[in-house]
């Protein structure tokens, strides 16, 4: 709790005590009156001087203007018991207001936490604190334990455990060692790092994470901005109706007291602080809930849009699949009788990664990788390239050098290589010889995120009808990894511009009200996340072209959390319609009961007052996401 709010708890319960004082006096003393009086200024003396000045700056009708006109028209009519209750509970309203806002925030506030103060930045063997402003693009700089990474670079020296649940809510430590990227606002557990700088401060993860979430309340929801434009519209009618209601009827009926007296109760009720102060905090606590489980919206009118996603459509490399390639089938030529086939299989690969031992192409990587074995470059000869064919070079084996040949099938029937046979699995195929004879194929493939089943099983669950894959590879190999993840459709061998187009097909076929997403992590993926209406990025490996394109950031980078996403988002709008619907029910029912009568100004501060904290606690549950999720789930 804040200084403001406690002294705020103290005013209102040295109000309350007042109140009762004169409760209890009343009728026994001739001055019970100035206790009441000292509870109205224990409770609200600010709220008079808050209305004059806003009057002086041309804003009339606001929530400061209707309470203190009801509560001096209560005043002079006598009425002194409800004015100082219809005050007191008002600032309690208030209250509960700064607190749920308090609480919302504080998520947020977290990530404004992981924003470095200072980097130690290595200068000729010496260590110098300096601004993270200050630093370039390939100094060193050392990370010490418990201090937080300032910048995004590559580790140079050390290994070390980082704290990255700021960015992507992920409690359980990610491990680095010498060669392994670091993403600035993680913070260091373990070990001291030299860290390569790759990035300069203002484009950052950090700083593109603490952009996107001060931009955030700049984008309203269509709900925030029906509330904005009804409370400008209404709080004028409600006063005139109110002057209306204090001057005809006595002119004709007598009774001017009672009269001022069903004004002022009308006035009361007629405050829209429930709808004004419950659906902003309502879409706050669902953008505070989703950036705990490190999802990233810009604004929370993406929060309707995603709750109304019926079609997804993904791009496959580095969002489906994980953008590296792994050797996936090893097809031996023929293996001896009798013989090992795991030895056969071996001297294939050793083969293949030998004659792509001089390359840095993936394919050649991950060749090398499946061997797990240094190639001795004094083993392999000079290497000859044919491009987009295969290479060619010669190895040392047993004593003598032999040719050896790996590529594609193209390269084997130009050399004259026979007995080449149909690989079993989906993906890019390099056939091996030697000397002139075939000795089988290796298939290199994009392997699929292990959180990708579990991301479309999720979002079938959650209700989306219709799931899209959209890919530049061919179209053989999407259609292949649409099937195994369980996608609808698959479209293949297109570029940036062949999928603006598909996704441009796809929005004139979605459903009426609903809305499509597209998820996306390159730089070729920028133009269609911004033509979707939800782009959705892969935050920690995704370009930075696509972070800023997108309307929605994953940090996790796993496409499960759009389901999560979902989840919140609905349990958000569904929160915003209770609230509109309850407070403008309430208020309607009291408005009218207060006009004809039948509703005193206890009511009034129940249809005011009550209803906002009311819609205020069922604002905060929008925050509560993930501590029952098989409830939040929709």
């Amino acid at each position: 709790m804040t200084k403001k709010q406690k002294k705020m708890v103290i005013r209102l319960t040295a109000s309350a005590l007042l109140l009762a004082g004169g409760i209890g006096t009343e009728g026994r003393w001739s001055l019970d009156w100035l206790l009441f009086l000292l509870s109205y200024l224990a409770a609200g003396y600010d709220i008079p001087l808050k209305a004059a000045r806003n009057i002086s700056k041309g804003q009339v009708f606001d929530e400061n203007f209707l309470m203190t006109a009801a509560t001096f028209g209560a005043i002079a009519v006598g009425a002194l018991e409800e004015a100082v209750a219809v005050m007191l509970f008002y600032q309690l309203g208030e209250l509960f207001n700064d607190y749920a806002v308090g609480k919302s925030r504080q998520s947020i506030a977290a990530l404004m936490d992981i924003n470095p103060e200072y980097a130690n930045l290595l200068r000729d063997g010496k260590e110098e604190q300096v601004d993270p402003y200050e630093v370039e693009v390939d100094d060193l700089i050392l990370i010490k334990p418990g201090e937080k990474v300032p910048l995004d670079g590559v580790v140079t020296k050390g290994s070390s455990s980082l704290d990255t649940k700021a960015l992507t809510g992920e409690t359980m430590p990610a491990d680095v060692k010498e060669g392994d990227a670091v993403v600035s606002g993680s913070i260091n557990l373990t070990g001291v790092l030299e860290v390569r700088v790759s990035r300069l401060f203002d484009d950052s993860t950090v700083a593109k994470i603490l952009e996107l979430v001060e931009n955030a309340s700049s984008r309203k929801a269509k709900a925030e901005n029906f509330i904005t434009r009804f409370a400008r519209v209404y709080t004028p009618i409600v006063v005139i109706l109110a002057v209306i209601l204090a001057v005809i009827p006595p002119l004709f009926l007598g009774n001017w007291g009672v009269w001022i007296y069903r004004a002022c109760s009308f006035l009361v009720v007629s405050c829209p602080c429930a709808l004004v102060i419950s659906v902003p905090l309502s879409f706050f606590g669902g953008l505070g809930a989703a950036s705990r489980e490190g999802i990233l919206l810009k604004g929370s009118n993406y929060l309707e849009a995603v709750a109304a996603l019926d079609t997804v459509v993904f791009d496959k490399t580095g969002t489906l699949t994980t953008g590296k390639f792994q050797v996936t089938e090893v097809c031996p030529a023929e293996v001896p009788e009798g013989g090992d086939r795991r030895q056969a299989e071996h001297e294939l690969l050793r083969m293949a990664a030998c004659a792509e031992s001089r390359s840095n192409h993936p394919i050649a990587v991950s060749v090398r990788e499946a061997l797990g074995e240094e190639i001795d470059p004094a083993f392999v000869g000079e290497m000859q390239e044919t491009a987009g064919k295969g290479v060619r070079t010669s190895v040392l084996q047993g004593g003598r050098w032999t040719s050896v040949c790996v590529g594609s099938e193209r390269l084997m029937e130009e050399l004259g290589i026979t007995g080449i046979k149909a690989p079993q699995r989906t993906g890019t195929t390099l056939f091996a010889a030697r000397d002139g004879r075939y000795l089988g194929y290796l298939v290199i493939s994009d392997t699929i995120r292990q959180d990708t089943k579990k991301a479309v099983a999720e979002l079938r669950k959650a209700g989306v009808r219709r799931m899209v894959m959209l890919t530049g590879d061919r179209e053989e190999t999407g259609k292949a990894v649409a099937e195994e993840v369980g996608l609808d459709e698959s479209y293949g061998g297109l570029l940036p511009g062949d999928k603006v187009a598909k996704v441009e097909e796809l929005l004139e076929t979605k459903r009426e009200g609903m809305t499509l997403g597209f998820v996306g992590d390159g730089i070729n993926d920028a133009p269609v996340l911004s033509r979707a209406d939800v782009g959705i990025a892969m935050g920690g490996i995704g370009s930075d072209a696509a972070v800023e394109a997108a309307d929605m950031v994953i940090m996790t980078d796993e496409p499960s959390k759009i389901a999560d996403a979902i989840a919140i988002a609905r349990k958000t709008v569904g929160i915003v319609r209770q609230n509109i619907v309850f407070a403008i029910g309430v208020k309607l029912l009291v408005l009218i009961l207060a006009a004809a009568g039948y509703a005193s100004m206890w009511a009034a501060v129940f249809g005011d007052v009550g209803v906002s904290v009311l819609a205020i606690l069922n604002a905060m549950r929008a925050l509560r996401y993930g501590k029952h999720p098989e409830k939040d789930r929709i």
